[in-house]
Parts: structure tokens; sequence; C-alpha cells
């Protein structure tokens, strides 16, 4: 686990990003993973390629803190 990285975590894997990381990655590397998505579309400009893709993703990483719950979805 990554050492001193103890915040909650939200990861969106697209498909024409540099790189991917797999979910057994990030689960490994942030022990408060309360986000993974692996999406269709998009690339490392995401906000500016899928701009309601990217926005639909950030409210979906902050969902479990705003509803108090911090498990992996």
């Amino acid at each position: 686990a990554a050492k001193g990285v103890s915040i909650p975590v939200a990861v969106s894997a697209f498909p024409d990003e540099l790189y991917q990381a797999p979910r057994s990655w990030a689960e490994q590397a942030y022990p408060n993973l309360i986000h993974y998505n692996k999406l269709d579309k998009g690339g490392h400009f995401a906000a500016w390629e899928e701009p309601q893709l990217f926005s639909e993703e950030v409210r979906a990483g902050f969902r479990p803190l705003r509803s108090g719950l911090q498990t992996a979805a």
C-alpha cells in the first residue's frame, strides 16, 4: 500500500488514457479506495473530450463521502 495515503481515493480508468490503472492495482495502492470505474470512452483529456461523462465520474467519486459511506463501488 502507498505509505501515507489514507485519504479517500476515486479512480476513473478511461480507455484512451496513457495508463489505465487496473482495479487490483488501485486497491493495493490506495487502501481507502471508495470509487473505481472503467469507462468505455475518454482519454487523458477526459474533461475536455467527454465533459458530461467526466462530471458524472467526479460526482460518483464524491457520492460515498456525501452519504458517509467509504466502501469501494
